[in-house]
């Protein structure tokens, strides 16, 4: 008997895959209501909320306000401040491209 849990993908190429299928397809988005129709579809509340918070903590961070600060105003842990930190300087710029076309 199953658990009913799905499977993660273990093969990397399919992984892989995926996520550039996912990027294509979320670059193919032509508005904001188109893109949150997708997002919406896609992702739970919770997930879209995560998300949401990450970029703002990332928004906080870039500003130089404290992790604590960011934690109260949030509601973020400082384990997950951290971890936005981490990306936003050691990443691959995502938080960065983001954060400058919203400020836009």
């Amino acid at each position: 008997m199953t658990s009913g849990k799905v499977s993660p993908a273990t093969d990397e190429g399919l992984t892989a895959r995926r996520f550039d299928d996912l990027a294509e397809a979320l670059v193919g988005v032509r508005s904001v209501e188109q893109m949150k129709s997708v997002l919406r579809d896609l992702c739970t509340v919770a997930e879209l909320d995560a998300m949401g918070q990450r970029l703002q903590v990332a928004g906080l961070v870039n500003e130089g306000v404290s992790y604590q600060a960011i934690s109260r105003q949030t509601g973020a842990s400082t384990a997950t401040v951290t971890r936005v930190a981490h990306w936003l300087r050691y990443g691959e710029g995502g938080y960065l491209a983001i954060l400058k076309k919203v400020r836009k």
